[in-house]
């Protein structure tokens, strides 16, 4: 990759901007392009570098723009409708340059990290912040009496938190943010609004049920509208009868990785052909495809899995297949035929 490029994909990567990093990695002539040309899109669809004719850029910046809002890479080929023979894994758009010629395209996504934004100060938030941290999350504090010795992990700790500094931020953006009121009785109702302002992917509230509709009912009188409300997940996280603040925390920050994966995973069961997405066909006897044990066998590993522990799963050949984990399965898409044949037992 040019220095240039490298310049702006690391700036991009510290302001927390979303891009795609597209590379040429087959060609035939008479394209213009190069093995190894590489060039950047942002989110907002600007393109940097060089990837062959301008003709193509409107397809890789499309490509581009859908892999970053799908965070899943993708491979395009860009050819004469006579050669375009289609390819597993492969999506192929007509080639509209006067010199003809094909080229491949590996377009890659260049996420920043989600963003965990906790109110509050309460020994649950802390507990957030740490574990939140831990995974990989940038963590946002928003309290006036948060600080430093409290959050020592926190990327950014405001005291009066504006939804307007992300309501600038593209669409992109807040589709990564995921927020927790953990305020637990102190300016419960104005953190809900400053959460729901924000527009994140995920809000959960920290109270019991009963407080919850409290504070629900308040908001209402105060005109935040019903179906915004709504979306609020109370009592917040996964049921596993969590008591301990860190408990707490892991039940939310699981839910919210579910959430995640939910998202992902079903973006990318809607790019398979509908024979091999998970739940197709299903055989009205199940019996027929679990073994005695109720167990399956991953095709790819060949570890036992429990298909009642929702374990990733994908349908081929009017089988469902089931995976240990998602990095089995996407081996298994990307050659079916391989490891279908020796599963069979």
């Amino acid at each position: 990759m040019r220095t240039d490029l490298l310049q702006r994909a690391a700036d991009l990567a510290r302001r927390g901007e979303a891009f795609a990093t597209a590379v040429v990695v087959r060609r035939e002539p008479a394209s213009s392009a190069q093995v190894g040309n590489t060039a950047l899109v942002t989110e907002t669809g600007e393109i940097s570098g060089w990837l062959g004719g301008s003709c193509i850029q409107p397809t890789v910046v499309r490509e581009a723009l859908a892999a970053i809002r799908d965070a899943l890479p993708r491979l395009i080929a860009i050819a004469p409708d006579d050669t375009a023979a289609p390819r597993m894994g492969v999506s192929v758009f007509p080639m509209t340059c006067h010199s003809g010629g094909t080229v491949e395209i590996y377009i890659e996504p260049v996420l920043p990290a989600p963003r965990l934004l906790v109110f509050g100060v309460s020994p649950a938030a802390q507990a957030l912040a740490r574990l939140g941290k831990a995974m990989g999350y940038a963590v946002d504090i928003a309290d006036p009496e948060a600080d430093a010795t409290m959050f020592p992990q926190a990327d950014r700790i405001v005291a009066d938190f504006r939804a307007e500094e992300l309501l600038r931020r593209p669409p992109s953006q807040r589709d990564r943010l995921f927020a927790v009121v953990a305020t637990l009785g102190r300016r419960d109702e104005a953190a809900i609004r400053d959460a729901l302002a924000a527009e994140p992917a995920y809000l959960g509230v920290v109270s019991s049920p009963r407080r919850f509709m409290e504070m629900r009912g308040m908001l209402i009188e105060g005109g935040v509208p019903p179906h915004a409300l709504d979306r609020i997940a109370n009592p917040a996280g996964i049921d596993i009868g969590a008591k301990t603040p860190e408990e707490v925390a892991l039940s939310i920050l699981a839910q919210i990785v579910r959430i995640r994966r939910a998202a992902v995973n079903s973006t990318f069961d809607s790019q398979l052909p509908t024979a091999m997405r998970p739940g197709a066909d299903e055989p009205e006897d199940r019996e027929l495809e679990i073994g005695s044990s109720g167990e399956e066998r991953d095709p790819v590993c060949g570890m036992e899995v429990m298909p009642a522990a929702a374990a990733p799963q994908a349908r081929y050949g009017g089988r469902t297949y089931y995976f240990c984990c998602g990095g089995c399965r996407e081996r298994f898409l990307a050659a079916p035929d391989r490891y279908a044949v020796s599963s069979v037992r």
